[in-house]
């Protein structure tokens, strides 16, 4: 049963809206009694309405994208004066989350606490009654004209709420749930789904209001296998109209039903029992007619109820083709979902455990929605089904693109159930050579979906072979030990079918516009049809090119190509610190190194290796590691041309036995593995995309320079590799090992990695270290000799840095050594000595005139106060030389007349100075 609408999300609801939607109809019923009472009483005037008898709405925008807001009454004829319209908000308004737009002021407002609101969304998720806007409709899948009983049958097939969900019919019956909703930009529909049931076709896909249908990816909704799902859906503007539609089959039933063709019981072959023994089971009556299960998509019924392909340009869903509306294209491939016979490009047999020879039998039955494996003549028999795909056509940009090996993917959904050590093998040839096997599930798995990633446009064949178990006993003991597949999807099929059409590029011709494709590197508006080129340092997702969000950026420390098909590393980097900015230059690095992991041993003690191939950066992201298997080789005589298979990646590995093991001259390589084929990012973070390298694998870093970590992904998915293989590259800086350095693996994993899905590798060398910067040298300066002095640069030991700039040229300078500025000294020394003597003398001179004249004056003054005896002779005139003669009373030292000079002052304040008469005369005191 197929149960959507658990939660819908295409303006918003709370949890009261039952509350709130009986309290409305008590006021619609009031109301409605009310204009009764009006319309039967006397006649009296309507009043003016109230704020509570009306409410706002807005009318439908116009070709400018206005619209008006006016009242409506709640009831007509019961009120009037009612507020007059006014123009109301853009159509493209819309309120956040959490608002919600009041119509009185036209404005958004918060929710009220214990409430909230979606902002331009809706949800639906209480279904006690089928909601407003929603239809429901049931129709008969092969309603024919004149057939009318079994249209009333359906009628009530319908989607039935049920409260917390709604579920849709489990009959034969095509039910069908609408809801129209007109956006006034992009959005988005998700819904939570649960549909276990394979037997009920439960599809969803969208019209525009052209009744054209979004074909962007595929309308068939995929069961569910651990419970409810999302499933969501990108709408664009305007109008759409939403389908779930639910068709069940039971392909078995024996009830009588419209007549398509008969049913037939045959014995399983080989036979290997006997219905005459007793209690035993009794072959069915054939003859019971009975309805056919639909054709698989891409295919329509005929009037004979064959199935046949559509033909090119419309597509189907199993019933009757449609043409691709334009604009649009058919997405060629193969779609196997129904197994009423076997397909044409498929054929099995049975091949033989013992001897490997096939033996005329049928290995798969169709079962209805599933085909499971015959009993088969022993336990340990193959049982072999093979798929044919004459080649492929992919879509033009990846054709394009040289590095994206990709063309095509293969995904199957399949079930064992083993109570031994069966096996299922699925295996690929390419142009009708030897099958290689491509994966091995031992054991009973339970249903589960596998996608192989087909990188080669050639014939290919898919083989699926199962046995029970690789013992050999008589008899057949688990017969009930089986394989089922429920499920082939294989894309970009030459002369394929569609089950939908994609958008294309259109180009404009005389005949009106056609289907192109884009370059390489750009993208579908969806609207317009053109090709636009994705911005600089993004992806193109080359299988879903539609609208700008198809172009995915890079990682960090990543550029994408010229063609946007892939993100790499031109092999450097900068990463910035709180200390300093380091810059890379992994150039060095750029070509591929090998390393051989520790010696193990099989079962029965032969020596092999694991061997790894690694391609680090540059050569514009082409991968450059290359990994064979050259078994094949090895047995070809010489002279002779074979057949190898090879891989190339940017990490890859293979097994490698030595030549004592084998006993070829050579060593055997075999089982190539692609460990990288994504460039993911390169940082100097432990973590990225939810890929880690655990710094504890290796030895710590020791000399403060972080390490380099490249991040990689693969394309394989595996059994025990759920999310495919990852790889991590520790490039670190060890100044003591010249490029390309050495690889190392983890101590406590040899084999690289600890659980077979995440392979780790430690890269030590001088060219991992950063580029040499003007932090990375210091100048060391000579003494002066001769009058020169060198400035030396050398680099800071140890040397942390790797090519960047060079050390500066030695520089030399003009000195003067220390014995000339001795000798500059001493002169000048010398030169203020001999300087400040003549500056004594002179001042010492000059001191003795003014202490001559200072003589004179006191005398004068003396003279005039005192009566002297006439002097023998005259003091120094005026206009005399001051040389005449001035004998001092005894001879004293420049200090000691100083002394005497200050000593000799009376107390009246004049000064007491000796006097001699020049004829020689006794010394006077004055």
């Amino acid at each position: 049963m197929a149960e959507p609408g658990r939660s819908l999300y295409p303006s918003a609801r709370g949890r009261g809206r039952t509350e709130r939607r009986v309290s409305r109809l008590l006021q619609l019923l009031l109301w409605a009694g009310t204009a009764f009472q009006v319309t039967q009483g006397t006649g009296q005037e309507l009043h003016a309405c109230k704020e509570s008898e009306y409410h706002y709405e807005y009318t439908a925008c116009d070709s400018t994208g206005s619209r008006w807001r006016v009242a409506v009454p709640h009831t007509p004829g019961l009120c009037t004066s009612l507020p007059d319209p006014i123009k109301g908000t853009e159509c493209s308004f819309s309120c956040n989350a959490g608002e919600y737009l009041d119509m009185k002021d036209q404005s958004c407002k918060p929710c009220a606490e214990g409430r909230y609101s979606l902002g331009t969304g809706i949800r639906f998720d209480e279904w006690d009654e089928l909601p407003h806007g929603f239809a429901n409709l049931a129709t008969n899948m092969e309603m024919e004209d004149g057939v009318t009983e079994s249209t009333e049958n359906c009628t009530s097939s319908k989607w039935i709420p049920r409260g917390d969900y709604i579920a849709s019919n489990t009959d034969e019956c095509t039910a069908t749930l609408m809801y129209a909703v007109n956006l006034k930009q992009s959005g988005t529909v998700s819904f939570e789904y649960y549909y276990p049931d394979s037997s009920i076709i439960f599809e969803f896909f969208v019209q525009n209001d052209q009744c054209q249908p979004n074909v962007d990816d595929s309308r068939w909704i995929k069961t569910t296998e651990k419970g409810w799902e999302i499933h969501s859906v990108e709408l664009n503007r305007g109008n759409n109209v939403l389908y779930w539609r639910t068709t069940a089959f039971s392909v078995w039933s024996k009830a009588p039903k419209p007549v398509l063709t008969q049913l037939m019981y045959k014995w399983a072959e080989p036979k290997i029992c006997s219905e005459d023994l007793e209690g035993a089971v009794q072959l069915p009556a054939s003859g019971v007619k009975t309805l056919c299960p639909p054709c698989n998509p891409g295919f329509f019924k005929t009037n004979n109820s064959t199935c046949k392909p559509c033909p090119y340009g419309s597509y189907s869903n199993g019933s009757d083709c449609t043409h691709c509306p334009a604009g649009t294209e058919p997405a060629l491939g193969f779609e196997y979902k129904w197994w009423n016979m076997l397909p044409t490009n498929m054929e099995t047999t049975v091949l033989s455990g013992i001897n490997f020879e096939y033996k005329g039998m049928t290995g798969w039955e169709v079962a209805g929605d599933y085909i499971y494996t015959a009993v088969g003549a022993s336990d340990n028999d193959f049982m072999i089904l093979t798929l044919v795909v004459p080649g492929f056509r992919p879509p033009q940009s990846v054709m394009a693109d040289t590095e994206n090996k990709e063309v095509a993917r293969i995904t199957f959904v399949f079930e064992t159930i083993c109570s031994v050590n069966c096996e299922l093998y699925f295996m690929v040839g390419v142009n009708s050579r030897t099958n290689t096997p491509v994966e091995t599930w031992k054991g009973s798995k339970g249903k589960q979906s596998y996608t192989y990633i087909i990188e080669k446009n050639a014939t290919m064949s898919f083989t699926w072979a199962f046995q029970r178990t690789t013992f050999h006993e008589a008899g057949r003991k688990y017969t009930n030990d089986v394989a089922k597949l429920y499920s082939i999807n294989v894309t970009n099929v030459m002369d394929g079918v569609a089950s939908y059409c994609r958008p294309c590029a259109l180009e404009a011709s005389d005949m009106g516009s056609s289907c192109t494709s884009c370059p390489a590197g750009y993208y579908i508006d969806r609207d317009s049809g053109a090709c636009h080129s994705c911005p600089s340092n993004t992806i193109l997702k080359a299988h879903q090119p539609y609208g700008l969000q198809a172009c995915m950026p890079c990682g960090p420390g990543t550029k994408s190509n010229k063609i946007h098909s892939l993100c790499y590393n031109n092999c450097s980097l900068s990463v910035s610190s709180s200390a300093r900015t380091f810059n890379y230059n992994f150039s060095a690095l750029a070509n591929p190194v090998s390393l051989a992991g520790g010696p193990s041993f099989t079962s029965k003690g032969l020596k092999y290796f694991h061997h790894f191939t690694l391609s680090l950066c540059g050569n514009q992201g082409k991968k450059m590691s290359v990994c064979t298997d050259n078994v094949t080789d090895l047995r070809i005589p010489e002279g002779e041309s074979g057949f190898s298979k090879s891989i190339t990646a940017y990490v890859c590995q293979t097994v490698i036995i030595p030549p004592e093991v084998t006993g070829y001259k050579a060593g055997v390589s075999s089982q190539p593995v692609s460990l990288a084929d994504r460039l993911i990012g390169v940082t100097t973070d432990m973590t990225l995309d939810g890929i880690t390298s655990p710094a504890e694998l290796f030895p710590p870093e020791s000399l403060g320079i972080p390490d380099v970590i490249f991040f990689y992904r693969s394309n394989d998915v595996t059994q025990s590799c759920s999310s495919g293989r990852s790889t991590t590259i520790r490039v670190r800086c060890n100044p003591l090992k010249p490029a390309p350095g050495s690889l190392l693996l983890p101590a406590t994993c040899s084999d690289g990695t600890c659980d077979g899905c995440n392979f780790h590798f430690l890269w030590e060398s001088t060219a991992a270290c950063p580029l040499c910067s003007t932090t990375d040298y210091h100048a060391i300066v000579s003494s002066c000799v001769a009058g020169i002095q060198k400035t030396t640069y050398v680099w800071r030991e140890p040397k942390l840095c790797s090519g960047g700039i060079s050390l500066p040229e030695q520089k030399v300078t003009i000195c003067k050594t220390i014995d000339f500025w001795l000798k500059v000294g001493i002169s000048a020394g010398t030169c203020t000595a001999i300087l400040l003597t003549i500056l004594t003398c002179y001042f010492w001179k000059k001191n003795q005139k003014l202490e001559y004249r200072y003589s004179k004056l006191v005398m004068n003054a003396t003279l005039k106060d005192c009566d002297l005896p006439a002097a023998d002779s005259c003091a120094i005139m005026e206009g005399e030389d001051v040389e005449d003669d001035l004998i001092f009373t005894s001879k004293k030292s420049l200090f000691g007349k100083i002394k005497s000079f200050t000593s000799k002052r009376t107390p009246d304040g004049f000064d007491s100075v000796p006097l001699k008469t020049s004829s020689g005369g006794p010394d006077m005191d004055l």
